[in-house]
């Protein structure tokens, strides 16, 4: 009888000494999974937030300045299978996979290339339209929002203590004609709208992963 309730008491003990190691290792295991989750995921900077608005604000209205001509569009079939000759301008990622994995300071320096890149290409246009004696009024606009950007990012950058990146300047192909003139201008405006689209993506996609406030 006593060797019967020595079993008993030694069994139950056992089962008491397993059931707190689980509980430990259950409560191990979730502590690492907060820590993993919490170190995975970016923290909230407000500095870098408050500059997310006014980037999409000025990147939406480079759209709507992103007619860099005065044509219309049935003047604009005249162009139809004209063959694209800047091979300089920014090459950009449509696919999901790229939008997935953005990540802020490398996304937010190739924003910033993509940009300088693009002045770099208007400021050409506005001086080959000045060499023809054509109207250099369609492009201020955009100018004016480019440098607005630019300036933005910069600032993000810096923020980040991140290095602004140097842009070279494009090797861009000879103006001999007035013709040439008008379909760089169309080439560029055709460009600088998929690019505007890209970039409001872009940020708003940083602003989810960076866990900015929605206001």
């Amino acid at each position: 009888m006593m060797i019967m309730m020595l079993q008993r008491f030694f069994f139950f003990s056992l089962v008491n000494r397993v059931t707190d190691s689980a509980s430990c290792l259950l409560h191990l295991l979730l502590l690492a999974e907060l820590f993993v989750q919490s170190s995975s995921r970016p923290t909230n900077s407000p500095s870098l937030c408050a500059m997310f608005r006014p980037m999409v604000h000025q990147v939406e209205r480079l759209r709507e300045n992103s007619k860099l001509h005065e044509l219309e569009t049935d003047e604009l079939q005249t162009f139809d299978g004209v063959e694209k000759r800047l091979d300089s301008l920014p090459v950009i990622q449509h696919d999901a996979g790229y939008f997935s994995s953005l990540k802020v300071n490398k996304t937010l320096s190739q924003l910033y290339a993509n940009i300088q890149s693009y002045r770099l290409h208007v400021d050409w246009l506005k001086t080959a339209k000045a060499n023809f004696s054509l109207s250099s009024q369609s492009v201020e606009g955009a100018i004016t929002h480019l440098r607005h950007l630019s300036n933005l990012l910069n600032t993000a950058l810096q923020q980040m203590s991140e290095e602004v990146p140097q842009t070279p300047s494009p090797s861009f192909p000879d103006v001999s004609t007035a013709f040439d003139v008008l379909r760089f201008s169309i080439e560029i405006s055709d460009q600088l709208q998929v690019f505007c689209d890209w970039s409001k993506r872009v940020l708003r996609q940083l602003q989810r992963q960076s866990r900015c406030p929605r206001h």
